[in-house]
């Protein structure tokens, strides 16, 4: 297994060279690209159907790569590659441990931009003892203080 992926990814490599040559060989119909490359001289190494043999190589270069690109996927996914140092660490990593407080299941689930609501406790609650409200002091008449002589 070990030197099949090294083997396939050269293959890969190769295919993806000549996917390369054989569509800058091609010539088009506007005489751009392909007669800049050589479009003429294909046609005196391959014959009159040079651009039938180059389509045809092009469809099977074409196959031959994702059938390979599939294949490496596959195999890649398959072996069992070790874990990265961070994978490692985040493994080994100790787990804080929750206070009763902040725990996830007693917080109450609010956006971060608005603040928790607090819930005023009610007589019927049996740990709820009544709270004195300190009486605030009563307003001072308006009337000005008189000077002593």
């Amino acid at each position: 297994m070990f030197i099949v992926l090294p083997i396939l990814t050269f293959v890969h490599l190769v295919v993806c060279v000549l996917i390369v040559l054989v569509v800058l060989m091609q010539r088009p119909r506007s005489e751009g690209l392909g007669a800049a490359f050589g479009g003429g001289m294909t046609e005196n190494l391959f014959g009159a159907q040079t651009t039938h043999v180059l389509a045809k190589l092009t469809t099977w270069l074409a196959i031959a790569f994702f059938s390979i690109t599939l294949i490496l996927s596959i195999l890649t996914s398959k072996t069992g590659n070790p874990k990265t140092a961070i994978e490692k660490s985040l493994l080994n990593a100790p787990v804080p441990a929750a206070s009763p407080a902040t725990s996830p299941a007693s917080a109450p689930a609010a956006s971060p931009d608005v603040a928790p609501a607090t819930l005023p406790e009610t007589a019927t609650s049996p740990t709820a003892a009544p709270v004195a409200m300190p009486e605030s002091p009563a307003p001072e008449a308006a009337a000005p203080a008189a000077p002593e002589n």
